[in-house]
């Protein structure tokens, strides 16, 4: 991909709408866009951060619209070269004409995703930053686009800036032990180096093991609503929900099929299954929609096994509870709990789908189930890329081998190797170190100067 020319792309989404942006970064930004639009001073002023009215003209010189441009001055850009925005009216037309205007002027079309791929490669943001703000595009509620936008600001690179540090650290102690043996510098011991290595595991496994709430954030999870016919499946679901999703009858067997739909709890998206009532079938549509109701409890993340509170605990429900929890993770929640309660199982979430009582607790009791230790990684921050999991799962393995080599006394030549392969997937996340950086630290961090 060639990034010492001038790129230009439509910014906005397709469709109509009140303003659309047509965007241009590159060397011949402010050259391209002069000989395109006409403004009322000639040449433009190009003042940084500020912007100029102009007009786009037609091949005769008509007015075709009036716009806006913003010219952002390098190296304080997006993508730190000269990046100019033309807002036009957000019609189509317009906007096709005005990026063939500006392509017709010496730009090419930009290819997706290369506007942030030069922000990158310019070195205005790291590789994490540059996949955040992939999630926070694609963000379905509030608390992923919060936590997208803060990994877009560097929180992923900060947490493990640290632990590169003392990786680096540790490389540069062995590596001067063995490049300055001649100098009187001191190897490291071996219980100086597994000193060491501990809190690089540490932090490690740590980042690893956030990953499970980081995954349920970016990904969401899916629940099953199960339960006998008539026990208030469909209203516990339209609860949820908060809308009136599902048919809600006195019928019994009104939920033939399962019904979905996505919503978002704690932030997170959660998609709700609503399924079949369980029961032996009358008839091969509802024996087919309870095939269903099982196969959503073995796929589901976590199921609601739905009793009804007002009736005592059936043998059908207790085969179901059973059934549920063999398949993973289960919760029972004992509906209309508004009525008189006959049902006697402490272990059940009390809730009333009608008048909505209970169901703030059953939300929080969902979460608590499903991410136990959300709350945790909340405040000490997570990872939700499987990317980044990976990489740091072969980290921690390189680390793992390195412990096992300095325990049993392997030299410090070969345990070098473990290092720099523990220190490779760490920079595939936050960007390469060069062999200048470790001499840097080699001579920075040790007094060689005779």
């Amino acid at each position: 991909m060639r990034t010492g020319d001038t790129i230009a792309a439509v910014s906005t989404p397709p469709g109509r709408g009140g303003i659309g942006i047509v965007r241009i970064s590159g060397p011949d930004a402010r050259a391209i866009v002069s000989s395109v639009l006409r403004f009322a001073e000639v040449p433009p002023a190009w003042k940084p951060w500020s912007s100029a009215l102009a007009t786009l003209p037609d091949a005769d010189g008509h007015a075709v619209d009036q716009v806006v441009t913003t010219y952002f001055a390098a190296p304080r850009s997006y993508t730190a070269e000269d990046v100019i925005e033309i807002a036009c009216h957000g019609s189509p037309v317009v906007l096709r004409y005005a990026l063939e205007r500006v392509c017709q002027a010496g730009a090419r079309l930009a290819e997706p995703g290369e506007f942030t791929l030069r922000a990158y490669l310019n070195g205005r943001i790291d590789l994490p930053q540059a996949e955040a703000i992939r999630d926070l595009i694609d963000a379905t509620t509030l608390y992923q686009a919060r936590i997208a936008a803060q990994q877009a600001e560097g929180s992923v690179s900060r947490r493990l800036k640290p632990v590169k540090e003392q990786l680096l650290e540790l490389i540069a102690l062995l590596e001067a032990g063995i490049d300055f043996a001649e100098d009187d510098i001191s190897v490291a011991p071996a219980e100086e180096i597994l000193r060491r290595l501990g809190p690089i595991e540490s932090a490690i496994a740590d980042l690893i093991a956030s990953f499970a709430y980081g995954k349920l954030v970016h990904e969401g999870f899916t629940l099953a609503i199960v339960g006998r016919p008539n026990v208030g499946k469909s209203s516990l679901f339209n609860r949820l929900l908060e809308q009136d999703r599902a048919i809600v009858t006195e019928i019994p067997g009104t939920t033939r099929d399962v019904v979905s739909e996505t919503a978002s709890l704690g932030g997170i998206p959660v998609k709700l299954l609503d399924t079949a009532g369980i029961r032996r079938g009358q008839d091969v549509v509802e024996s087919l929609g309870i095939e269903r109701s099982y196969q959503a409890m073995a796929d589901a993340d976590l199921t609601l096994v739905v009793v009804d509170a007002s009736q005592t605990l059936t043998q059908e429900d207790e085969a179901l509870i059973r059934r549920a929890q063999g398949d993973g993770r289960t919760l029972v929640v004992a509906n209309k709990s508004d009525l008189a309660r006959q049902l006697d199982v402490p272990e059940a979430l009390p809730v009333s789908a009608l008048t909505g009582a209970g169901i703030g607790e059953l939300r929080n009791a969902v979460m608590e189930a499903i991410a136990p230790l959300g709350r945790l990684e909340q405040e000490g921050g997570f990872i939700t890329s499987l990317r980044h999991e990976q990489l740091l799962r072969e980290s921690g393995e390189a680390l793992a081998q390195a412990r096992t080599a300095t325990s049993v006394g392997i030299p410090h030549e070969m345990l070098l190797l473990d290092l720099y392969a523990a220190l490779r997937p760490i920079d595939a996340i936050t960007g390469a170190t060069t062999a200048d950086d470790i001499l840097n630290r080699i001579f920075s961090t040790f007094c060689i100067g005779k």
